[in-house]
């Protein structure tokens, strides 16, 4: 006879909305196009042909691996794709070809496959890839030698990094007479030197609150990040505006907005309860500004996503209290 006093749970996530993989990575695609035909439409085919190799070459290294390594074909549910066009997104509008298809290469074998596959990364696949290419090559990820060859009607210096030499010159430059060159709505509505998806605030703004609306991301995650960018990015403003950036400057350029809807929210490498998602969230826009404004690079995303996937594990030993007790 089953003792009916013994109910033994386990802790969340229990909820299952209905969606699979495949219906989840095409809406985040779908979400994200907005973004990235914007900057295609903004640098031409240069652009396109980025996008388009991230995307093929990234189907074809998943394609590869799993025939290679004999494990069942999963190339047609997306998440190669979406893999694909995160990559595109973080790089510039024009890229040597080897580079983009070593990023992929990168992102699928390294970033998720040698793991087991979906589910299985630690890290977000594209963040690393890019990660990896911004320490073997930083060269190719230059915005302002990316587009020396355009003249587009707003200013044609990467923001955070025109910021980042004026705070080091105070001498030579009025920090705060750059940042109000660039202003907010110009940097909602693309007007500013950037990743290929990166620079369309708007865009990516609209596409994250599509993807919280229906479930595929956690809002806890993308407003606490950006809770993070701002409140650090304030503090630093208020103690020194000739040297640090205001909160609103430091949301809108760089990685910021990609960051917080579409890489810090990717579901293998994310807590899945509410309390360490705020956590998560809040530590990874410090450390965003954090190396922005104190450390060696213009934007400090990339790197603080992948640190926020690391203490993920340890994020996720902070769990809700079970009701009722084994008896």
């Amino acid at each position: 006879m089953i003792n009916q006093k013994k109910f033994i749970v386990s802790h969340a996530p229990f909820w299952h909305d209905g969606s699979g993989v495949t219906e989840r990575n095409y809406h985040i695609i779908l979400a994200a196009l907005p973004a990235l035909i914007f900057g295609i439409y903004i640098y031409g085919i240069p652009a396109l042909g980025v996008a388009a190799l991230a995307v093929s070459s990234a189907m074809l290294w998943e394609l590869a691996y799993t025939r290679i390594s004999k494990m069942p074909e999963t190339i047609g549910d997306g998440s190669s794709a979406l893999i694909g066009v995160m990559v595109a997104m973080l790089l510039p509008p024009v890229m040597p070809w080897w580079v983009v298809i070593v990023g992929t290469l990168l992102a699928v074998v390294i970033g998720r496959q040698i793991f087991g596959g979906i589910g299985g990364n630690p890290f977000n696949p594209a963040v690393i890839a890019l990660a990896i290419l911004g320490i073997s090559w930083p060269q190719y990820l230059d915005f302002n030698a990316a587009v020396v060859n355009y003249n587009l009607d707003f200013n044609m210096l990467y923001p955070l990094a025109a910021a980042k030499h004026a705070g080091l010159h105070k001498d030579l430059f009025d920090l705060r007479e750059l940042t109000a060159s660039f202003s907010a709505k110009d940097l909602l509505m693309g007007k500013q030197v950037g990743a290929l998806g990166s620079t369309f605030g708007l865009g990516i703004i609209a596409g994250g609150i599509y993807l919280i609306f229906r479930g595929f991301i956690r809002w806890e995650i993308s407003i606490s990040f950006l809770a993070g960018v701002f409140i650090t990015a304030m503090l630093f403003n208020a103690a020194d505006p000739t040297k640090y950036a205001g909160p609103v400057f430091h949301l809108l350029t760089g990685y910021t907005l990609l960051g917080a809807f579409f890489l810090a929210t990717e579901d293998s490498s994310s807590p899945v309860n509410c309390l360490p998602m705020l956590i998560y969230g809040v530590v990874g826009g410090i450390m965003t500004v954090l190396i922005r404004n104190i450390g060696a690079y213009a934007d400090g995303v990339i790197y603080a996503i992948l640190i926020i996937n690391l203490i993920n594990p340890l994020l996720d030993k902070i769990r809700p209290k079970a009701l009722g007790k084994v008896v």
